[in-house]
Formats: C-alpha cells, sequence, structure tokens
C-alpha cells in the first residue's frame, strides 16, 4: 500500500506525539508499505529526506522551537500544507491517509477526502480532543463543528488509551473507535547499572506537575541521602521551576539537562541509571515517557489520571496534585519499596504497528 501520513509534528519536532508517528511509519514501511509523510519544516532541516524507508516532506512555517508549537503556527502548517498536497497528489497516488491529531492535522485530511477521495483513519493524542488542556480553551469553542465532522467522516478513530476515547465519546459517538496503544522499542532503552538517581521526563509546562515533584522532594534531604534529580525537557514554565528548585533548597541536587535527543546516548543512560521515575502530570493520554522509563528498568511513580493507570499498577499512582502522598511515595521507594513494573507486550511496537495495519488495510 501507498501510505500518506499527515503531521506537524514529526522528529525532530515535538513531544509524545512526534515519535509515535515515527514509530508507526517506520513500522509500515518495514511490513512493505511506502510511506510518505507532509510535516512542518524547521531551521536547519532538509526539505525532502529518506529516513529509515520514509519519504519526508517538510513544508515551509513558522515555528520558533521545537518542543512547542502554537496554534497560530500549526495554521501555518496547514495553509502550506495545503499547498503542498494540491500539487504533490496530482503526482502521487496513496491508497490511505494516516492523520494524526484530530485537530489541526484532521482540517487537511477531510479535505483530502472531499478532493481527492482519499479515505482517512485519525490518531488522537489528548491536545485534540476538546476541554482536554486548558492551553487551547479559547479555541475549543470555535472547533465544535469541523472536529465533530473530521470525526464522522473518518474511517476509524483511534486512541492510545480507553480513557481518550471515552472523553471523545462524552462529545460526539459519530465515529468508529477504536483503542491502539502507544508503544515501545524495548531494544532502545535497557536498564543499566542503577543509581541513587530520580528521573522526571517532560515538556516543561504546568500542568505536567514538575512542581508538585519539587514540592514533595522538599525536606527529604536528598543530600544527605546522596540522591540526584534529572529534569529532561524545555518549555515556558522552566524559569519557575528553577526558581523553585532554590527557594525549595534542592540547587545542589537538581539538574536541569534541557532539551536532549530521545535516541541520544545520553537520554538512555539517564533512563538506564535512574532508579525512579515520577511523573506528575495533572492529566495524561497514554505516556510515552512513561513506556520508556518501565523499559529502562526504573521504579515508577505516577499521577492517577488519564491512561496511567492502564499502565501502572494501582500502588504506584497518586493521586493528581496530592503532594504529601507523592513524597510518602517516594519515600518509600527510596527505601526500597515498590518492584519494578513489567512491560505487557501488547506496548512492543511491532505488535502495535500490526493492529494499525489491521485497521488501515481493513
Amino acid at each position: 500500500m501507498k501510505i500518506l501520513m499527515l503531521n506537524y509534528e514529526f522528529p525532530p519536532l515535538g513531544g509524545g506525539a512526534s515519535p509515535v508517528s515515527f514509530e508507526i511509519a517506520k513500522g509500515y514501511t518495514k511490513l512493505g508499505h511506502d510511506v510518505g509523510v507532509v510535516t512542518m519544516g524547521f531551521k536547519g532541516l532538509p526539505e525532502k529526506e529518506i529516513k529509515d524507508g520514509i519519504e519526508i516532506y517538510r513544508v515551509k512555517c513558522l515555528r520558533s522551537k521545537k518542543e512547542i508549537c502554537h496554534p497560530w503556527e500549526q495554521l501555518t502548517y496547514l495553509i502550506s500544507a495545503k499547498m503542498f498536497l494540491r500539487k504533490h497528489m496530482k503526482n502521487n497516488k496513496y491508497d490511505i491517509c494516516h492523520c494524526h491529531f484530530i485537530i489541526p492535522t484532521g482540517v487537511l485530511a477531510l479535505w483530502l477526502k472531499k478532493k481527492f477521495g482519499l479515505k482517512y483513519i485519525v490518531t488522537s493524542h489528548g491536545s485534540d480532543v476538546l476541554g482536554y488542556n486548558k492551553r487551547f480553551k479559547k479555541l475549543y469553542p470555535f472547533l465544535v463543528k469541523p472536529w465533530k465532522k473530521i470525526i464522522k467522516n473518518a474511517n476509524i478513530i483511534t486512541t492510545p488509551s480507553k480513557y481518550l476515547q471515552d472523553e471523545i465519546k462524552k462529545i460526539t459517538t459519530q465515529g468508529k473507535f477504536i483503542v491502539i496503544p502507544n508503544g515501545i522499542d524495548k531494544n532502545k532503552f535497557k536498564p543499566l547499572k542503577k543509581q541513587k538517581r530520580i528521573l522526571v521526563v517532560a515538556r516543561l509546562f504546568e500542568n505536567k506537575g514538575v512542581q508538585d515533584i519539587l514540592d514533595a522532594l522538599k525536606g527529604i534531604n536528598l543530600k544527605e541521602k546522596a540522591w540526584k534529580v534529572d529534569i529532561v525537557g524545555d518549555g515556558p514554565y522552566r524559569k519557575v521551576l528553577e526558581n523553585k528548585v532554590e527557594v525549595n533548597g534542592l540547587g545542589k541536587v537538581v539538574k536541569f539537562h534541557g532539551w536532549i535527543d530521545n535516541n541520544s546516548k545520553e537520554m538512555k543512560e539517564l533512563y538506564g541509571k535512574a532508579s525512579i521515575f515520577v511523573s506528575a502530570s495533572w492529566f495524561e493520554n497514554m505516556s510515552i515517557v512513561l513506556l520508556e522509563a518501565i523499559a529502562s528498568g526504573c521504579k515508577i511513580i505516577a499521577s492517577n489520571v488519564g491512561g496511567n493507570p492502564e499502565v501502572v499498577p494501582k500502588k504506584n499512582l497518586f493521586e493528581v496534585k496530592n503532594i504529601k502522598e507523592l513524597k510518602k511515595k517516594i519515600e518509600d521507594v527510596m527505601r526500597g519499596g515498590f518492584v519494578r513494573v513489567k512491560l505487557n507486550e501488547k506496548f512492543n511496537w511491532d505488535n502495535v504497528v500490526k493492529e494499525y495495519i489491521r485497521e488501515v488495510e481493513g
């Protein structure tokens, strides 16, 4: 088959949905399918390249940072991608379009169906579900009608968690829905010799709850216990978090690493050497970093939100924003409590891609 993939977030740009779309595209090519990806351009990146058998087309857009894409920047992608596809589709025929995000990218998928008769499936990732992310609360009311139309006209809507599917169905049931989890390459992240290190990997937004982790760590006396804390990621909330580190007296034990390439040796070592991984997100769909931490043999502590309960046992969860409970969980793990979570085979990328192929071919 020839598969057209649309996503404004594609490596090295973006957060969790970016590597997900790359792994799915790579999985398609491994099974013998041809994949063309139309994504955002960014300074220093080639307009066209072939990577792991995937043809990647990057259209000119306004985007200031790798780790975040504002709504007005997403709009420039829609405009440029539409102009590109209008010409591209004349000489390139596809069997199906795999679109990532209902909004904004689904706008293109719906247009392609009307213009060229190309059927499409959509993978939802969280922020594209109305009401999911407060960062977009002013936009959501204006998107209801096109959002529902995109869902209704899709061959299928996939979500990485049942939680997210249920959130969509609260608004509309006029569509075909299926849960296909995000995956992990078990050979990419592996346990190394564990050290007294606590790892946090997140985009640095308020809703990621990193400040809650820093408040929970206050008073534990990490320095005396010889523990270190690594925070990987960047974003607009970084300055607030850096100030909180100083206020909480954690300056000598906490290190901000900034943005690190997920495929780098440094990232694999941070995961592999960390004994504890903490995720305190206020809302979460299906966290890729959680899967990576599990594969790396970290002991997991995560907020009891979204798809997290579908990945880790209840005893590893704490109620969101409950600093006292989070602190107790961290102290328990530091004393040797908690067993490591085993990675379910359903999260293996090979199995995940096979599920997608069944839907694409169907």
